[in-house]
């Protein structure tokens, strides 16, 4: 069975290739780390003043930011088990992306807008999954997971 990957653009400003390319590089992200392709994920493009509102209300900091990723069994010790399971898709979580800011950092970094909108896809992916880079060790660990799930879509740096 293919992912269950649900996209979502809010803004109305992308095109059918970006959003081809984000549900590419998370079913390559699938496959990299052997995420069960029942599994589902919602990738939401919205504005900063969206993204802004909801990193206020969830992380109480008034500002927009790029990325932010709402892992819906974080910090579960187990799934919950229904008697028709097979039928109930395991939710990994949402992921909610600024098109504004992947658009300003593109610019700022350097690079090009889908190289932005992977990076931040893929980083909101693997944040749902566990990873983070709180310390250095975790940092290097993580990013050098994007860098080889994007370099096998040709989004070098």
């Amino acid at each position: 069975m293919a992912e269950q990957i649900d996209i979502i653009d809010e803004t109305g400003r992308l095109e059918e290739r970006h959003l081809t390319l984000v549900h590419e590089l998370l079913s390559t992200a699938y496959e990299v780390k052997g995420i069960d392709p029942d599994s589902e994920v919602s990738v939401t493009f919205t504005g900063n003043e969206e993204i802004r509102e909801l990193n206020r209300d969830y992380r109480g900091l008034d500002k927009a930011t790029d990325v932010l990723s709402f892992a819906l069994n974080d910090g579960e010790e187990e799934n919950v088990h229904f008697e028709e399971a097979e039928e109930i898709p395991d939710l990994l979580g949402d992921i909610i992306i600024s098109v504004d800011r992947a658009r300003e950092q593109a610019e700022e970094y350097g690079h090009t807008f889908e190289r932005e909108l992977g990076f931040l896809a893929v980083h909101g992916f693997l944040h749902l999954i566990g990873y983070d880079h709180q310390n250095e060790a975790e940092e290097k660990e993580m990013f050098s997971l994007q860098e080889e799930i994007l370099k096998q879509h040709d989004l070098k740096k």
